[in-house]
Parts: structure tokens; sequence; C-alpha cells
């Protein structure tokens, strides 16, 4: 039995589908999905783990794109995929047992920081630069913390790779943001097995927007392939302000 109206879900899925662009370029589609579902009436477990569920369209539907376009190899990644997803679920376990509450206070200086890196950083493109740290140094370590991040709360995900694949692979902006999506997907699929034993999803609602993240996620990527670092850039500044200005407003209103 569907737990919402007709009409509601019909909202979801128009979020669903703008979060899909949105997230498919520059990371932070949850910044829309989530509180979409909350608002839709979803107990706070229940709401994260339909967001993980829809979630996983959309960044699939963003590495197919990328991957067809030769902007990622997807079988290059597949053991730092592997290494996301257990270090998801591993976070997901444990989520009730960290200080949520003290990483949440971080987290808007974090994604301040991660904007006004790219809004002043100059010479960011989509060419490569240097690599500060080797990909298996970045694989045991970058890779897993920000997977299990990822499977503890979620929030800033998709800004955080970004920054660590420029800033410590010297990835361009357009090569970052597709090496992103898979691990992103990777870090929903361990999280989302957790979350299904654990706690509730609402199945249909979640699948009805996945199909509209997973459309969404298909324009965002011929966006970002078309255009490149002159819209990955300024959307990134813009998602990682706007989320810190919520996570703000949360703590200040809660």
């Amino acid at each position: 039995m569907l737990p919402i109206s007709p009409e509601i879900l019909l909202l979801l899925v128009l979020a669903a589908f703008v979060a899909g662009v949105i997230d498919s370029i520059a990371g932070g589609g949850g910044l829309l999905a989530l509180p979409a579902i909350l608002l839709a009436g979803a107990p706070p477990v229940t709401a994260l783990a339909t967001n993980k569920l829809q979630g996983m369209f959309g960044t699939a539907s963003a590495v197919i794109h990328y991957a067809r376009a030769g902007q990622v190899e997807p079988r290059r990644q597949i053991g730092p995929a592997l290494v996301a997803a257990l270090s998801a679920g591993g976070g997901a376990l444990v989520a009730s047992h960290l200080p949520a509450e003290a990483i949440r206070a971080v987290l808007p200086v974090l994604l301040i920081a991660v904007a006004l890196y790219f809004g002043f950083r100059k010479g960011l493109d989509d060419e490569d630069r240097h690599e500060r740290m080797t990909p298996a140094a970045f694989n045991a370590t970058a890779v897993p913390g920000l997977a299990f991040y990822d499977g503890v709360l979620g929030p800033g995900t998709g800004s955080f790779y970004m920054l660590a694949f420029v800033a410590l692979r010297g990835h361009g902006l357009l090569k970052a943001t597709a090496h992103t999506k898979l691990l992103n997907f990777a870090s929903n699929v361990g999280s989302m097995l957790v979350f299904a034993l654990v706690a509730q999803p609402w199945w249909l609602v979640g699948l009805c927007m996945g199909a509209a993240q997973f459309a969404g996620a298909q324009v965002g990527a011929r966006l970002a392939v078309r255009v490149g670092a002159r819209m990955i850039r300024p959307l990134l500044v813009v998602v990682s302000v706007a989320l810190a200005l919520r996570l703000l407003w949360q703590a200040w209103s809660g």
C-alpha cells in the first residue's frame, strides 16, 4: 500500500528528477531529495533509507553516461568501489553510536571551505594536474573515510569526493566528477543494504523516485560532458553553500 497520496508522490518524483540533474554534475542531490521525503511524512530512518534507495539510480545513471563518454573506466574502479561499499555499510551499522550532532556542527564549515576552494582557486578547469597522492594511498585513506561518512550521515559526500579527486589526485573537474559518481554509487549500495535490514524504506516511493533520478542524471551528465568546468565549478560552489546554509538553519531551528 502506498504510504502517501498520488499527488505527494508526483511531487517527490519531480524533486528526484531535479536532484538527479544536480547530483550528476556537482553532487548534493540529497539537499533536495531527503528533505522532500521527510516533508512527505517519513520517519527519519525511513527517509534516510528511501533516499539511499532512490539515490542509487541517479549515481548509476551518471556512471553509465560518463563511462560511455570516455570520462571514466568502471573496471579500473572496481577495487575502490568495493572499499567504498564496505566502508559505507560499516558507517551505517555504527551510525547510532557516533556523535552525529558533533559531526553535523562541523559540516557547514567543511562545505563552505569546499565552496571557497572551488570558487577562488585559480586555474581549475578540465585539465589534469600533478597528483599529490598515489592511487593506492588514495584508495586506502580518502575512499574508505568518505564512504564511511556517507554511511553515517551523507550530506556533502559528493562535494568532498570532488575536492579529494581534484586536490589529491590532480584530476580536472570533469574527470573528477565522473570518478566521484561510481564511488558515490558504491557507498549508496553499501549503506542501502544495511538500511534495508535495520530500517523500513518506502520501497515503491523509492523506486518511483529512482526512475526520475535516473532520467535527471542522464540530463545532468550530458550537460556536464558538453560544458565541462564552466558548469561544474559554479554549480559545485552553489550546492556546497546551499547545503551548508541548510545545515546551519537546521541546527539553529532545532
